[in-house]
Order: C-alpha cells, then sequence, then structure tokens
C-alpha cells in the first residue's frame, strides 16, 4: 500500500521496532508540541497561543518538561499571563464562596451535590494541560489511521502481528478502540493477531528480568547478559507505557 503523508509516522514508529509503536509516537508528539510552544518560532510571544496557554494551563509533568526545555524567558512570559488570569478566576471564586453547613451525616459520608466549590475549581485546573489537550487530539487521529492501516495495509498488519505489541495502557486504547471501529469479524482477527503477541511479548520481559536475577548469583557472574540489561525498563514501559526518567537510559534504544 502506497504510504500517505498521515500514515508515514506511524509507519516510522512501527519500523523503529520499539517496545511500544505508540509510545514512540507520544514522545515524538511531545516533543514537537514543547518545540511549538516554547522553541524558536516563539509562539509563546502569539497573543492567540497565549489566550490558549492562559486558559488550559499545564499538568505538573508538562511543567516539569518545559523547564528542562530550558527557555527561561519563554516560561516566564507564559507563567507570567498565566498567572494573571489564575489570580482573576481565583478572586472570583472566593468571592462567591460560601461554606455549606455540615451536618451529622455529612461528615462521614458526602451528600450529592455538597462538592466544595473552591475544591472543585482547583481538580479542574489541575485537570487542564495545554500540552496534554494537543496531544490528546492528535492521539485519536493515529489511533484512526492505526485501524485505517490494520484494514487496508497487509503489510503493516504483518509488523504488528510479528513485533513486539504495546504497552498496556496504549493496547487497552486498542481494545477500546476496536470495537468502535471495527466489525465483530474484523474485531475477531484483530484480537486473534494481537493477544498472542501481548502474551508472548510480556513472557520475553519477564524471562529477561528474571535472568537479569540470575545474573547476580555469583556463579553466573561470567553468563552472558544475553537481553536482560535493560528489561527493568523496558518492562515499566510494557507495562506503565513510556519511558522511565532514567537519564542514564537510551531513548533511542
Amino acid at each position: 500500500m502506497k504510504e500517505q503523508l498521515y500514515t508515514i509516522p506511524l509507519n516510522d514508529a512501527v519500523n523503529a521496532q520499539d517496545e511500544c509503536p505508540f509510545c514512540f509516537i507520544h514522545r515524538s508528539i511531545e516533543q514537537d508540541l514543547l518545540d511549538f510552544v516554547l522553541g524558536s518560532g516563539s509562539s509563546y510571544m502569539e497573543a492567540d497561543i497565549r489566550e490558549q496557554t492562559d486558559k488550559a494551563g499545564f499538568c505538573r509533568y508538562h511543567f516539569q518538561k518545559m523547564f528542562d526545555y530550558g527557555n527561561t524567558l519563554g516560561n516566564a512570559w507564559i507563567l507570567k499571563t498565566h498567572y494573571q488570569r489564575m489570580i482573576r478566576e481565583m478572586q472570583q471564586e472566593f468571592a462567591s464562596f460560601r461554606p455549606g453547613k455540615s451536618s451529622l451525616l455529612g461528615k462521614f459520608k458526602k451528600a450529592e451535590g455538597s462538592e466544595n466549590t473552591i475544591g472543585m475549581w482547583i481538580r479542574a485546573k489541575e485537570d487542564s494541560c495545554y500540552i496534554c489537550s494537543q496531544y490528546k487530539d492528535t492521539y485519536e487521529r493515529y489511533l484512526d489511521t492505526f485501524f485505517y492501516l490494520w484494514k487496508n495495509d497487509e503489510s503493516f498488519r504483518n509488523k504488528i502481528i510479528n513485533g513486539k505489541g504495546f504497552c498496556l495502557p496504549h493496547f487497552g486504547d486498542l481494545c477500546e478502540a476496536a470495537g468502535r471501529k471495527l466489525s465483530d469479524k474484523e474485531k475477531q482477527e484483530f484480537y486473534d493477531g494481537l493477544l498472542p503477541v501481548m502474551e508472548a511479548n510480556m513472557q520475553r520481559i519477564s524471562e529477561d528480568v528474571s535472568w537479569l536475577v540470575e545474573k547476580f548469583d555469583y556463579r553466573n557472574k561470567d553468563a552472558d547478559w544475553k537481553n536482560s540489561k535493560d528489561a527493568i525498563q523496558r518492562g515499566m514501559q510494557k507495562l506503565k507505557g513510556g519511558y522511565p526518567a532514567d537519564p542514564a537510559y537510551k531513548m533511542s534504544k
């Protein structure tokens, strides 16, 4: 099947033979978004972009990523107007807040509709992130592209079946999306193809971790490491999605 512009990134991720193609894509999209927000294009100076970042803010994880990116002035500009908006919203929330009266039952059980409005506002802020939102929209399109290729490109389907599978979070997303995007017959073929892959590769990682443990036995000190050296990192990725925050771990692995 001839590649289209929108299929190239997903094919590249599969061809990279990473532990999870969607983790590979996640890292790529996340870096592109950080470049867009803080990179040489200075999007943070554009009024429409700043309006969006002021409103959405950033989650703790991406605030840290932005700090690590290294553009001090760009981060400061973004935070300056974001905090100004937060202060205005906070003043409105505090001005309208009225603590509810506690009943004896309410001390032991949260009554329906009795949520604290300040707490609700803070939780909404915690759940809001410009980069997460942008990534989510892009990720949904990649899920659509995955199933388009799965149904129409035999070469792509064979690469998936003969690959390393997916981390559990991304495989869960694929399973949920399969229910919406595939017919009953196609769903059966999807699970027949991928469930053995997931099981085999989890077994592969388990064996690598087991051998890593055995290598610490003095009797095996001269034995070959095989594939166990990075088994812990790969196991974490397979289970949780993404790579551990270990600077010593080679992201291009």
